[in-house]
């Protein structure tokens, strides 16, 4: 499918979402924003490694002998337990293909086991990779169970110690264990060969990125799509805005160049301390965060201890916001809300339920996913 057909292939997902729920208007709706670039445009990819192949019709029935008891590549669609082995990956830079073709070769030559998930056994889980343009470098984490051996501790120290050694672009390596059932590449770190962060660059604000913290995948959109968010708003320097589901600051360091106060406000404890430091970093002090749960119903009393908003921005995960969540924010009544989603049927789900109080004015898809059926949805709400 051509680039051109993905958009009006996104632009009528998002025209659907919307319709379903009747009285929002979808003429309302933007074409959407195109990606610079299609290809090599991810910032982080997750591999997981796997005892059990997926082998397609096509590999089935040739005449190859294909190592089926390890992968290391993608998990095939619905199947937790099947891995689709990958040499290339066309979404992110080359040089995380580079390395984990090596990496792939150099545990299948020590004999270091795989994940299997039927038994919860092998040590090998996943290997996150995060990329930085700003620096032109990368962060490998290599996530797995607890050593049982010292052959699957000394392959742990290889890829701490080794592998910058390798590759000019790996600056920053972690091991990390995680020996739970769940599939999410996240764990305890265990060792680092500096424990560094990667850095990012937004609208001239450098932002720090710790190993397992959320930060947009698709740096090469990043100005345009947090630049769309902050002309949307139309924030003024009198302005107190709040940022909902703030994550390390993204959207609120650069609204907080533009407006008198900025207040972000988010779950992860991780996160609020990258955001904390990256506003010390870029000198900006017109900023407040504050870890809490947004869906906790003691958010009121978080709310009225902290300056009213002009303009609340939202950008809640996937799942989008609770009923809960929902009431609160309308207690609060602001005159604009700007709900951010990379998920229109959640955000078009979660706007009928402000309908009464809120009409929408203006909604901008902005592609950050290339090749995937992903769309962020830009969505200004305007109180009655």
């Amino acid at each position: 499918m051509e680039y051109s057909e993905q958009l009006l292939w996104k632009l009528r997902h998002v025209q659907d979402a919307y319709s379903r729920i009747g009285k929002l208007q979808i003429d309302k709706i933007a074409h959407p924003i195109p990606s610079s670039a299609i290809y090599e445009y991810r910032n982080k990819m997750e591999f997981s490694f796997g005892a059990h192949r997926w082998l397609t019709p096509k590999q089935i029935h040739s005449e190859q002998d294909f190592n089926k008891n390890f992968a290391l590549g993608m998990h095939y669609p619905g199947r937790y337990d099947k891995i689709i082995d990958i040499d290339k990956c066309f979404i992110q830079p080359d040089i995380g293909n580079q390395i984990i073709n090596f990496v792939r070769n150099e545990a299948i030559s020590r004999n270091i086991s795989p994940h299997n998930y039927y038994n919860q056994k092998g040590f090998l889980k996943n290997i996150v990779l995060r990329y930085s343009r700003y620096q032109n470098s990368v962060m490998a984490i290599l996530i797995t169970n607890k050593p049982t051996n010292e052959d699957e501790e000394a392959f742990a120290l290889w890829f701490v110690n080794e592998l910058p050694k390798i590759f000019e672009q790996v600056k920053i390596t972690y091991w990390a264990t995680n020996d739970k059932q769940s599939s999410v590449a996240v764990g305890e770190i265990q060792l680092s060969n500096n424990y560094g962060v990667l850095q990012e660059e937004i609208l001239n604000i450098v932002f720090d990125i710790s190993p397992f913290s959320f930060f947009q995948t698709n740096s090469t959109q990043l100005d345009t799509f947090i630049g769309k968010i902050l002309e949307i708003a139309r924030l003024e320097k009198n302005f107190v805005i709040w940022d909902l589901y703030c994550g390390c600051g993204t959207i609120t360091l650069p609204a907080a160049k533009t407006v008198r106060k900025a207040i972000g406000i988010e779950l992860n404890s991780s996160a609020i301390k990258d955001a904390k430091n990256n506003a010390q970093t870029n000198n900006i002090n017109n900023v407040e965060f504050y870890e809490a749960d947004l869906n906790s119903k003691k958010i009121p009393n978080l709310f009225k201890q902290i300056e009213n908003p002009d303009v609340v921005i939202i950008d809640p995960p996937r799942s989008g916001m609770t009923e809960n969540t929902i009431a609160h924010l309308l207690e609060v009544a602001p005159k604009r809300i700007i709900y951010v989603s990379c998920n229109p049927v959640t955000q078009a789900r979660d706007i009928a339920l402000m309908n009464s109080a809120y009409e929408v004015n203006k909604v901008q898809p902005v592609d950050m996913f290339p090749h995937t059926f992903h769309i962020e949805v830009i969505t200004e709400l305007i109180k009655k």
